[in-house]
């Protein structure tokens, strides 16, 4: 009865909050924008211990709503001039007016599973358009990534105390059953039989907290890399939150996170190099980063082994043991190639592989659809990204999927190629590295990464910033020429002044001589 209190109260406490950001966020979208950013990351821990509160789960639709509504009436008002056209609009669109007639494909056992297919694939796209209108300066850009970076820096460090307390830690004594066993989930390494303990941080299952690490490792090298190359300001910051979150990524306890992002530093750190400003003689900062990066990663780790040497132990006995290909209980061969590969072609054995069973109804929260609507499920789903396409979409499905994701990130190369040499490289090739997993080979193991709201929201949004780099780079330029230039024509108005002054005093010398 008590427990059942605290949690009204609770919920009272969320309404008139969300209220009071309600109404902050139609009067600034700016503003509202954030406030949605940061809710993103701790509903997940409300929802938890409010009971799975649907309430909770709807929660950010309705904020993102509430942004958009705010953006376009200042759209409407003038108040916003820049406009954004995605150069992949039409295979965008395509997309999307296949998946909303799928939503009505007889072999879906429910419309709402299409509704929520819907809502789970573009809800969020939109947030491109924000994401191009937010930074209108290289302030505004490093004011997003650094607010980013501090609740990356939070998280992940929260990740790590339930690393080494247990499950007790960040979760509720009783929790729902739906979501119980997936933030009480231990791995076992084969050969030595040590047990590690998966941490789901602040939110309900390890796999969010998986697509949070990968997701924020790429993003936070991408900024630090900015800052080396552009501004001292916020380095200390940045840089801890890199070694934080790589030694939340070896406690994750996840073979898919350390594989992910590894290979990602592998190919972050050779992008760098080969887009450093060499004309500018600045690579020596490039490979200054790259040891700072290292440094940093190994020291966190180091830290976590003496002080808690069991629990590290633990989870590099797992890695060694699974991943490693001298390893007899290794999985590698068959984690990274025969599973996926073996759910593809499993999507193809279903009747209806051609055209599909509807939008949604293999995808993320259909459970709650069944168990609030009552709406039968397929059963019918394959632990492959691009099998579960097939299963939704069909066949065609999956074709504009890729012609989607191969579309967007050829318009994506081409700016990265265009800030080749410049500070503001770095986040521009992570972004597209980042779209470039989401669509190719994250996409064609698991879809949940996609699916996963925090990291579909951060896509968008980071899209449209990519496009709208171009544009601050060019401003920065020439706020810096106009200043040089500026510079130089103060220095040019005191050396005449000092010639005249000279020339008078000359003159007077002259004068005196004469008399």
């Amino acid at each position: 009865m008590l427990a059942d209190d605290w949690n009204t109260l609770a919920l009272i406490v969320i309404a008139i909050a969300g209220l009071v950001f309600a109404l902050r966020i139609l009067n600034n979208w700016r503003h509202g924008l954030y406030i949605f950013l940061g809710w993103l990351f701790f509903e997940d821990f409300a929802r938890k211990y409010l009971g799975n509160n649907m309430a909770i789960f709807f929660a950010k639709d309705i904020l993102v709503v509430l942004v958009y509504i705010a953006f376009f009436a200042a759209r409407r008002n003038g108040k916003e001039k820049g406009t954004f056209k995605p150069p992949f609009l039409v295979p965008l669109l395509v997309f999307v007016w296949f998946a909303v007639a799928q939503v009505f494909n007889p072999g879906s056992t429910s419309v709402f599973y299409g509704f929520l297919g819907l809502k789970i694939y573009f809800l969020y796209a939109p947030l491109m358009f924000l994401g191009y209108a937010l930074v209108e300066s290289e302030q505004d850009l490093r004011l997003f990534f650094t607010f980013n970076a501090i609740l990356i820096l939070g998280v992940a460090s929260l990740g790590i105390a339930q690393a080494i307390i247990g499950p007790t830690f960040l979760n509720p004594a009783t929790m729902q059953e739906e979501i119980r066993g997936l933030s009480t989930l231990y791995r076992v390494s084969p050969i030595s039989g040590l047990a590690a303990y998966r941490p789901c941080s602040v939110f309900v299952s390890t796999g969010r907290f998986q697509n949070f690490l990968i997701t924020s490792w790429i993003v936070i090298l991408g900024f630090g890399g900015y800052l080396i190359l552009r501004i001292k300001k916020g380095r200390t910051a940045t840089f801890a939150t890199i070694g934080v979150t790589a030694g939340a990524a070896v406690m994750s306890t996840s073979r898919g996170v350390m594989m992910w992002c590894g290979g990602s530093l592998l190919v972050i750190v050779a992008s760098f190099i080969w887009g450093a400003p060499w004309r500018q003689r600045e690579v020596s900062r490039v490979i200054r980063w790259v040891h700072r990066m290292i440094l940093l990663g190994g020291i966190a780790i180091l830290i976590l082994s003496v002080i808690f040497p069991e629990h590290v132990a633990s989870r590099l006995a797992v890695y060694s043991e699974t991943l490693s290909p001298y390893s007899t209980a290794s999985e590698l061969a068959l984690r990274t190639r025969d599973y996926p590969l073996r759910n593809f072609l499993l999507a193809f054995d279903t009747p209806r592989w051609m055209y599909g069973y509807g939008t949604g109804t293999a995808s993320l929260g259909i459970q709650y659809v069944a168990r609030i609507l009552h709406a039968p499920p397929t059963g019918i789903s394959v632990e492959s990204g691009y099998g579960q396409l097939v299963i939704e979409l069909g066949i065609v499905g999956l074709l504009l999927w890729i012609v989607l994701g191969a579309t967007i990130c050829l318009s994506a190369w081409k700016i990265v190629k265009q800030l080749r040499g410049s500070p503001w490289f770095p986040i521009a090739f992570v972004i597209f590295w980042l779209i470039f997993l989401v669509f190719f080979p994250m996409g064609y193991t698991s879809l949940s990464f996609y699916q996963d709201f925090l990291v579909n929201a951060y896509l968008w949004i980071l899209i449209g910033i990519l496009y709208k780099m171009p544009t601050i780079a060019l401003s920065a330029r020439l706020a810096a020429e106009a200043e040089r230039t500026n510079s130089e024509a103060v220095a040019a108005s005191e050396v005449r002044r000092l010639r005249g002054n000279l020339i008078a005093v000359a003159g007077d010398h002259f004068a005196l001589r004469n008399k």
